[in-house]
């Protein structure tokens, strides 16, 4: 299927993990890509990308915290493609650590990659999608911890459950303008971020009678998944083509979670 010929499609956090499985869909679906990360393997990941799939691509290494460089990046975007389709605002970042332990440094980056930039980014997409006369699809990536926190990570929580109350406020505000504002949280899915996950939590939930070696917690958390396994970021990147297709017009303002089955609303 080719549902996003000649449609540009932007994607913050691109270079690994989700961003990266969103990125080959899309590509696999025709659309052209703009690849965002703070990371100069982002440059590699659209290359290869790019190799497999014959899409058109431009990677850009920016700081999505900072505003200039987030204007000039869907800039950039609709300079090099002409207009401006969807915006995958997935960029995110997370920090583990006790409450009396952790840094304030810390709990202000995380809200600033995880919910400001979120904000930053659909406020830049939607003056270019309002100004090519409406119609747009922007899609933010929360967490499971979006709906119910977890222990020492009380900044990500904060953060994610951010990102739902952002995407329904914006949803009221540009359903006028026919752009539709959506979001999804990911539960347990295999990437370089739950192997930090693993690494840390697993170090902190152990005890002297029960300690935890590479992959054992996750392993553990996994057999309380309904569906029996962890999730990859090919099966995210089918959720995010959906709510970016035609057949998701009329759906704005939700939050979806896609893990298994670990959560149930």
């Amino acid at each position: 299927m080719k549902r996003f010929e000649q449609k540009t499609v932007v994607i913050t956090g691109a270079c690994r993990g989700i961003g990266e499985g969103i990125a080959r869909r899309f590509a696999r679906e025709g659309a052209n890509l703009v690849m965002v990360s703070n990371a100069g393997r982002i440059h590699e990941t659209a290359q290869a990308i790019g190799e497999e799939s014959g899409a058109e691509i431009l990677s850009l290494e920016i700081d999505v915290t900072d505003e200039e460089q987030v204007a000039a990046l869907y800039h950039q975007a609709a300079e090099r493609f002409g207009r401006i389709d969807v915006s995958v605002q997935n960029a995110g970042i997370i920090t583990i650590d006790t409450f009396d332990r952790m840094p304030k440094a810390d709990f202000d980056r995380v809200l600033a990659v995880n919910t400001t930039a979120v904000w930053l980014c659909c406020r830049e997409a939607a003056r270019h999608m309002v100004r090519q006369g409406g119609g747009g699809r922007l899609i933010n990536t929360s967490s499971g911890q979006g709906r119910k926190g977890f222990i020492y990570t009380p900044h990500y929580a904060a953060s994610k459950m951010g990102v739902i109350g952002v995407t329904q406020s914006l949803a009221l505000e540009l359903a006028p303008h026919r752009i539709t504002v959506n979001a999804f949280c990911p539960g347990i899915i295999k990437s370089e971020m739950w192997d930090y996950n693993d690494r840390i939590w697993g170090a902190m939930l152990g005890t002297p009678e029960k300690k935890y070696g590479p992959g054992e917690l996750m392993a553990e958390w996994v057999k309380g998944i309904p569906l029996g396994r962890a999730g990859s970021p090919a099966d995210v990147s089918g959720l995010v083509a959906f709510l970016a297709s035609d057949d998701a017009a009329y759906l704005t303002g939700q939050t979806i979670n896609i893990d298994g089955g670990m959560m149930m609303s």
